[in-house]
C-alpha cells in the first residue's frame, strides 16, 4: 500500500498522540485531587472579578461587557489544548437592562429593582393613586381584581408563588388584564431584591412592574390599610431586545464516545454584582478539574459546559439541551453541576430524596452516594440539597431525564449574605471551601471517568419520547418550596425568581 506524505504525517501525529495518551498515568483519585490547588482556583476568581470591574461595569451578566470578557478568559485557558476539542455554541436569549427607575411616594426615594422583561413606562413617568391587589393566593387571578377599582391605577401587592405562573408575572399578569397602570411587588422576604424577572418577553400582556423591599411595602399597606389615599410616582425605562451569547463547551478526545461525563457551570452574573461566589467559584472549580484531567488517562469522554444567561432563566443550558440530537442524548450518562461551592454548608444534592422527598433520574444516587462518601472521610458533615429546578441540572432533569447531581453552598442568608448582591466579590468566597469542593469534583470524576458505565444505568431516548419527557412536571412541589422559602432559601424554580 502507498502512502501520501500527508497521509503518512497525519498516522505519525496519531501514533505519537496514541503514545502520548499511553504513557499518561491512570486516573485515580488521590492523584488528581492533589493536583487542584488552592492557589489557582483563587486565580481564576481574581480575574473575573477583576473582569467584572475593569470591563463589566461591577457584573459579568450575559449581553454585557463582562460577559464576553469572561467567555474570552474561559477560552483562552481551553483552546487548543492537546487531545481535546473546544468551541462556542451561539444561542438567542432575551436581554433586558434598566437604563432609569425610580418610585417615589410623598417626594421620597424607594429603592426598586426593574423586573426583567418588564414595560417601560412613559419616558417622564406616571403619576397615579396607589391601591392594594387581592392578597395571597387571590392575588393570582384576574377574576379575583372584580369589584376592585384598578385600571389606571397603581397596584401594589406581595410576591407570592403563583401556581398560576411564578411569584413575579403571577402578580403582574391579572393586574394588567384588569387594566392597572403599573404593578409594584413588595418583597415577602426580608432581603433587598436584586434579581427578579417577569420570565417571558411579552410587552402587551405585562405592564411595567417593579421589585421593592419587604419594610417599604408593609409601611405602604399599612397607610392604605388605613383608608389613606396615596399618591406614587413609578419611572422605568427598560432595554429589552433579543441578543446573541454563548456557551462554551471543552471535550476530550480520549474516552469512550457513548458514555459521555458532562460538568457545567454557569459563567454570567447578575447584573447587581460581579458574581465571584455565584458562580465564578462553580467556574473555577470545573476548569482546574479540566487541567488536571489531562494529566492522566480514563475511559469515558468528559465534556466540560460553561452556561451563558443562567441568570435569565437557565437559557444556555436548555437551549443545548434542547437542541441535541435523539443519538446525542444518549451519548450522555451523567451532567455534574457546580452552581456557587465557595461558601456556607457543604450541600449535595439530594438525589434519592431521603430528605426533602423529590427523586432524580435513576442513576442519580450513585452520584449522591459517592459525593457523601468523599465528605465522610474527611470528617465533614452534608447538607442534603433540594431539587429546586434552580440551576442548570434542571434541563438534563425536565428535557432529557439524565442522571445528575450537583455540589452548593447555599443562598440562604446564613451562608452567603451576598447571593445576587454587590458584595459577591473576590471577598465572598471562602480558599478552602471552594478547595475542598473543587477535589470532591475531582473525585467523583475519578470514578465516573473509570467505571461510571458500569455503575450508572442508560435508558435509551428516541425522537418520539422527548415531548412526552418534555411535558412532565418534575422537581418540588409547592409544599417544599413554601417550606424553603420560609427558612431563608433564595434559588429556587426556573433558576430565578420569576
Amino acid at each position: 500500500m502507498k502512502f501520501s506524505q500527508k497521509t503518512a504525517a497525519v498516522l505519525s501525529v496519531a501514533s505519537v498522540a496514541t503514545a502520548s495518551t499511553k504513557c499518561k498515568p491512570k486516573l485515580e483519585s488521590e492523584k488528581i485531587q492533589a493536583d487542584i490547588k488552592t492557589e489557582n482556583l483563587m486565580s481564576h476568581l481574581d480575574a473575573l472579578n477583576t473582569i467584572a470591574y475593569e470591563q463589566g461595569n461591577g457584573n459579568r451578566a450575559f449581553g454585557l461587557p463582562g460577559y464576553a470578557a469572561s467567555v474570552d478568559y474561559i477560552w483562552s485557558h481551553i483552546n487548543n489544548v492537546t487531545a481535546t476539542k473546544a468551541w462556542k455554541q451561539d444561542f438567542p436569549a432575551w436581554f433586558g437592562f434598566v437604563e432609569s427607575i425610580s418610585f417615589q411616594v410623598d417626594d421620597n426615594d424607594y429603592y426598586i429593582y426593574g423586573l426583567t422583561y418588564s414595560p417601560s413606562t412613559p419616558a417622564e413617568g406616571l403619576t397615579a393613586e396607589l391601591v392594594l391587589g387581592p392578597p395571597g393566593e387571590a392575588g393570582c387571578y384576574s377574576q379575583n381584581y372584580d369589584g376592585l377599582d384598578v385600571r389606571g391605577k397603581i397596584v401594589l401587592t406581595q410576591r407570592f408563588r403563583c401556581p398560576t405562573g411564578g411569584t413575579l408575572a403571577g402578580r403582574v399578569r391579572p393586574a394588567a388584564e384588569n387594566g392597572a397602570a403599573a404593578v409594584i411587588i413588595y418583597h415577602d422576604l426580608t432581603t433587598t431584591p436584586t434579581a427578579g424577572s417577569l420570565g417571558e418577553v411579552d410587552l402587551e400582556g405585562f405592564v411595567p412592574a417593579g421589585f421593592i423591599t419587604l419594610a417599604d411595602g408593609e409601611a405602604l399597606v399599612e397607610r392604605i390599610e388605613a383608608g389613606e389615599t396615596v399618591e406614587a410616582y413609578f419611572q422605568q425605562t427598560q432595554i429589552v431586545e433579543e441578543r446573541i451569547t454563548q456557551n462554551v463547551i471543552v471535550e476530550t478526545e480520549e474516552g469512550d464516545p457513548h458514555n459521555v461525563i458532562v460538568l457545567g457551570a454557569h459563567l454570567d452574573s447578575v447584573q447587581a454584582g460581579p458574581g465571584i461566589n455565584d458562580d465564578g467559584s462553580g467556574t473555577s472549580a470545573i476548569l482546574e478539574v479540566f487541567k488536571a484531567l489531562q494529566n492522566y488517562r480514563f475511559k469515558n469522554k468528559v465534556r466540560f459546559i460553561w452556561w451563558g444567561a443562567e441568570e435569565n432563566g437557565l437559557l444556555g443550558s436548555r437551549y443545548y439541551c434542547t437542541h441535541l440530537e435523539p443519538h446525542e442524548i444518549d451519548d450522555i450518562l451523567v451532567y455534574l453541576n457546580f452552581d456557587m461551592v465557595a461558601r456556607g454548608y457543604f450541600g449535595v444534592s439530594d438525589n434519592d430524596g431521603r430528605a426533602h422527598g423529590s427523586v432524580a433520574p435513576a442513576g442519580s444516587e450513585i452520584i449522591q452516594d459517592i459525593y457523601h462518601g468523599f465528605f465522610e472521610s474527611l470528617g465533614i458533615d452534608v447538607t442534603p440539597a433540594v431539587l429546586t429546578n434552580g440551576s442548570d441540572y434542571a434541563s438534563f432533569w425536565q428535557h432529557l431525564n439524565k442522571p445528575f447531581g450537583f455540589l452548593h453552598t447555599g443562598t440562604g442568608v446564613a451562608q452567603d449574605p451576598c447571593y445576587h448582591q454587590e458584595c459577591d466579590t473576590i471577598e465572598n468566597p471562602n480558599p478552602e471551601t471552594l478547595t475542598i469542593n473543587a477535589k470532591a469534583a475531582a473525585h467523583q470524576l475519578s470514578i465516573l471517568a473509570m467505571k461510571g458505565h458500569e455503575l450508572i444505568p442508560k435508558t435509551p431516548v428516541n425522537a418520539t419520547m422527548l415531548p412526552l419527557l418534555r411535558s412532565r412536571h418534575v422537581g418540588p412541589e409547592l409544599d417544599a418550596i413554601y417550606s424553603l422559602e420560609a427558612l431563608g432559601e433564595r434559588h429556587l424554580g426556573c433558576g430565578h425568581d420569576l
